[in-house]
């Protein structure tokens, strides 16, 4: 909440233990969530851990869980600057090199009504290799492989969206975009990026 990715109840997050997805519940504020209020759901659906009700998302979640096996947290947003682009463009453009952390330009799927199968589907094809979308009139899907690096992947979509918002607002000027090679070229690089665990 204080860095401006969700307002209220909008977004949710889970992750996956085991066979187990902990998710967030429904309509509770996050500065209000207390561990008592855990919510686990099976990859079917099926509540295994505590009495709230689990996100309207859920089917979101439970796809990117089901279609990439070492998929282990997810983040949803409603983040201000994300769901601006996505009202206004089909892809995010290359403004940065980071488009390559979530696998390339990032697509937008088209609007379905939250809680739906109808939007957990088009999530994925957007999803189709990248860890990143955004989901039209609606926000952002990102994951990984720990929840530190889905939140990290949110955080960084949002500031290329704000990036590429203020350059686009320039009058007379059209921003600069990578070219797909400059993405490969940084994809090769971020291969052997950060600290040797």
């Amino acid at each position: 909440m204080t860095d401006g990715l969700v307002v209220g109840t909008s977004g949710n997050v889970s992750v996956r233990v085991g066979d187990t997805v902990l998710v967030t519940p429904s309509g509770v504020p996050y500065d209000r969530l207390a561990p008592h209020d855990a919510t686990g759901v099976d990859l079917d659906g099926r509540q295994v851990l505590g009495t709230l009700v689990p996100t309207s998302e859920l089917p979101m979640h439970l796809a990117v869980y089901r279609a990439d096996p070492g998929a282990r947290a997810v983040v949803h947003t409603h983040a201000v600057h994300a769901t601006a682009v996505s009202l206004l463009v089909s892809e995010l453009p290359p403004v940065h090199y980071m488009t390559a952390a979530l696998g390339g330009p990032v697509r937008v799927a088209p609007y379905a009504a939250y809680g739906t199968d109808a939007l957990a589907r088009a999530m994925l094809d957007a999803l189709a290799d990248r860890t990143g979308c955004l989901l039209r009139n609606h926000g952002t899907v990102t994951y990984g492989d720990s929840l530190d690096q889905a939140y990290d992947r949110t955080a960084q979509l949002e500031w290329m969206c704000r990036l590429w918002l203020t350059a686009a607002s320039v009058p007379g000027h059209a921003p600069s975009l990578l070219t797909p090679e400059q993405l490969a070229e940084v994809t090769e690089r971020l291969e052997g990026y950060g600290q040797r665990s």
